[in-house]
């Protein structure tokens, strides 16, 4: 895998259907309504190649994101030889990512025959019109050849676990290929439209599938000329106003009227307006520079800036996997960027849990308990997408019983998190006027019907959980959950005596509507009885009841036990059950959530006991673990976990093929500016405490505020903070 990332740009050789696979992920484009992988147009389904519109799901047994019919899909055969990048007679073959202004590139070139044909693909997925995907090629030879070029809307799209689509209908219009079809559970009707450009204008034929609809150039193509053809293509949902088909052609026809130029200075025009406030400059570094930009790329190509109420899945748009769900990634490291740059984003977030509170409560009612109980996989109306048996026994092939549908609480609480960031940010707490206090008050309800009194030692305790490690599952007392659970009994009762204040009525008619009066009173009750793990003798905060007495090993020892290299290493049966070793971290992201709750020592001593132990098996884990570095001044091993989050899409693995990580990009994100920089706000003022890398000379980054947006430069020794 050749690859090179320089400025605003990434380049990347790779021609081998493993490195392509990669390259899905690594020049993604999205506009936070449609997401498309970055492969070629002419990509085949072993490339995985993917357009994915947000909050549209369909799935029987498995239920994921759907991938829409391709409206600019092109073929192209010279001299009876079709283009393939898995051909022996490629030459070249470069692909490279804009991601200032998000577009993607390719050059290839091919040994037909006698002949040298070169390609040049130019794609962005529009900004300004979210329904809108362009694509412009340009084919030339230094001979004389015979070329077929067929393009338009290819239905017959991979899915991971479809198929997810039925009844096309095909139509041709004087200017437009169009095709309708819909979804195969809920039949939601797709309308997806696909205009064509050809320079030089020549005639064509019209080529009908049962899946697509194509239009098909012969052409002639004199030597050391050149043929381009520029693709528009739309996509509407009957979730979206109007009707789809409709609305799909009406794009296209803007589209031609407006042009390839015009259309791409307005899309550029967009992205400026985004980093304008987005952007974070280092000085001194500049392949951090790099990888931080490109984190921050991703999260806006996921961000649901068209939707009201919608959230980032923890794979964002780019792909099927992990079912398109949303999960507690959003409430710890996607969203403290878009709340320092843009607060909006983060009330979207908070909306979504509103709205999928009758699922939240669905849920716990489903267990057995009151209240509200966020689902662990989330998606469109939030149903709870967790399988109960969420990994697969590499021996027998058979699913193992896991526990994290069930068990994983916590999740209420990192919503209730958020919650109260964005207000503390915003001092806009209207948005518990608009539902969000209820999500607090039947997130309460759960949980005190949760807890379980303990007549021996004469408190609350939190029995049967997974945290945030999930190697070890069904723990009593884990000192994560049992923290957080605390944080929202003392939201709540801080909230309900501020709308006492502030909105009365409002505050009466929903505790009344709630019978929440009783609730109120008892946790006057067991707020000072709800067990806490303390620090021991030498500082360290036990993970959960019984950690300490588990083997004590390394996680090197831990691997040498497999059986198998894919075997899982919790699940009961899982070689880290037994040890200490642990998924991800826990206790250490405590520390980081309420970094002024704890004492310096007890910071250090409890990153330096659970950091050999931790496994970081997932995004969260480092930036946890950075944050925590920062604070006690161990700045080489923070920068080394804010590269890892940095470059991890940008890198990618094998096993990572699937999908971008937004919880990697937002923690690469808050590593630089809350580790780094030192930035908080406390008492409504902007606080920065420089610690600065080696490298880093300087680092400029905005926020927005409700007084307005303040630009911010930090060095070693100083800071100073400007209003725009």
């Amino acid at each position: 895998m050749l690859y090179t990332i320089k400025e605003w740009t990434i380049v990347d050789n790779s021609i081998t259907t493993g490195d392509l696979l990669q390259t899905g992920n690594r020049l993604f484009t999205g506009n936070g309504y449609i997401g498309r992988r970055g492969v070629p147009d002419d990509s085949e389904p072993s490339l995985l190649p993917a357009t994915i519109i947000s909050g549209l799901y369909d799935g029987d047994k498995i239920r994921e994101p759907v991938n829409v019919p391709d409206p600019l899909f092109i073929n192209i055969v010279v001299e009876g030889t079709k283009l393939s990048l898995d051909s022996d007679s490629v030459l070249i073959h470069e692909q490279s990512l804009d991601f200032r202004y998000g577009k993607y590139m390719r050059s290839s070139a091919w040994a037909i025959n006698d002949s040298i044909v070169n390609l040049q693909s130019e794609r962005f997925v529009d900004r300004d019109y979210i329904h809108r995907m362009c694509a412009r090629h340009t084919i030339s030879s230094d001979q004389n050849v015979h070329i077929t070029i067929k393009i338009g809307i290819n239905g017959a799209v991979h899915d991971l676990n479809g198929p997810h689509l039925e009844t096309f209908h095909t139509v041709l219009t004087e200017t437009t290929l169009n095709l309708q079809c819909v979804t195969v559970e809920k039949q939601i009707v797709l309308g997806i439209a696909c205009g064509i450009t050809f320079s030089p204008h020549i005639p064509f034929t019209v080529e009908q599938s049962p899946t697509g609809i194509f239009k098909v150039y012969h052409y002639e193509l004199p030597a050391h000329t050149a043929v381009q053809c520029t693709v528009y293509g739309a996509v509407f949902s009957v979730l979206d106003p109007g009707n789809p088909i409709v609305n799909a052609n009406a794009t296209v026809s803007q589209a031609f009227n407006a042009g390839w130029d015009s259309l791409f200075e307005t899309h550029c025009e967009k992205w400026d307006s985004i980093w304008k406030t987005g952007d974070v400059i280092i000085e001194g570094d500049d392949e951090a520079q790099c990888c931080l930009r490109y984190s921050m790329y991703q999260l806006h190509c996921h961000a649901p800036r068209h939707s009201g109420d919608n959230a980032i899945p923890v794979h964002g748009l780019s792909g099927q996997m992990h079912k398109g769900a949303v999960c507690w990634d959003t409430e710890l490291t996607v969203f403290p960027y878009f709340l320092a740059t843009e607060p909006d984003m983060v009330a979207k977030f908070i909306r979504y849990r509103i709205r999928t509170l009758p699922s939240a409560k669905q849920k716990a009612s489903e267990y057995g308990y009151q209240g509200a109980f966020y689902a662990r996989e989330s998606q469109e109306t939030g149903i709870d997408a967790c399988s109960d048996f969420s990994v697969v026994d590499v021996w027998t092939e058979r699913p193992i019983r896991t526990y994290f549908r069930d068990k994983q609480i916590h999740i209420n609480a990192d919503i209730v998190y958020m919650i109260k960031k964005y207000i503390d940010w915003t001092g806009e707490w209207s948005i518990l006027l608009e539902g969000a206090f209820e999500v607090i008050l039947e997130c309460t309800r759960f949980y005190l019907s949760y807890i379980y009194y303990s007549p021996r030692y004469k408190r609350f305790e939190i029995l049967d959980v997974v945290g945030p490690d999930e190697y070890h599952e069904r723990v009593h007392n884990n000192a994560f959950t049992n923290a957080m659970v605390l944080f929202v009994f003392n939201t709540v009762k801080d909230y309900a005596d501020m709308l006492r204040w502030e909105e009365p009525d409002f505050a009466h008619s929903t505790v009344e509507r709630l019978h929440f009066d009783e609730d109120l009173m008892f946790l006057k009750t067991v707020i000072p009885h709800l067990y806490q793990k303390m620090p021991n003798a030498q500082n360290i905060i036990e993970q959960f009841d019984g950690y300490f007495h588990l083997e004590s090993c390394s996680i090197d020892n831990v691997r040498s036990r497999l059986k198998h290299p894919q075997e899982y290493w919790g699940a009961g049966v899982g070689v880290a059950v037994p040890t200490q070793i642990i998924k991800q971290a826990d206790t250490v992201a405590l520390l980081a959530l309420f970094p002024h709750n704890y004492s310096f020592s007890t910071k250090k001593a409890t990153l330096e006991f659970y950091e050999p132990r931790t496994e970081h098996n997932s995004n969260l884990s480092t930036t946890m673990n950075a944050l925590i570095c920062c604070d006690i001044g161990e700045l080489d091993r923070a920068y080394c976990y804010f590269r890892e989050n940095a470059e991890f899409d940008v890198k990618g693995e094998p096993k990572h093929r699937s999908g971008t990580h937004p919880a990697a990009n937002g923690g690469a994100w808050m590593i630089a500016i809350q580790g780094f920089c030192g930035f908080s706000i406390e008492h409504k003022q902007i606080k920065i405490t420089p610690r600065l890398p080696e490298a880093w000379e300087k680092v400029r980054f905005s926020v927005r505020l409700s007084e307005g947006i303040y630009d911010v430069t930090v060095t070693k020794e100083k800071y100073t903070v400007v209003k725009r």
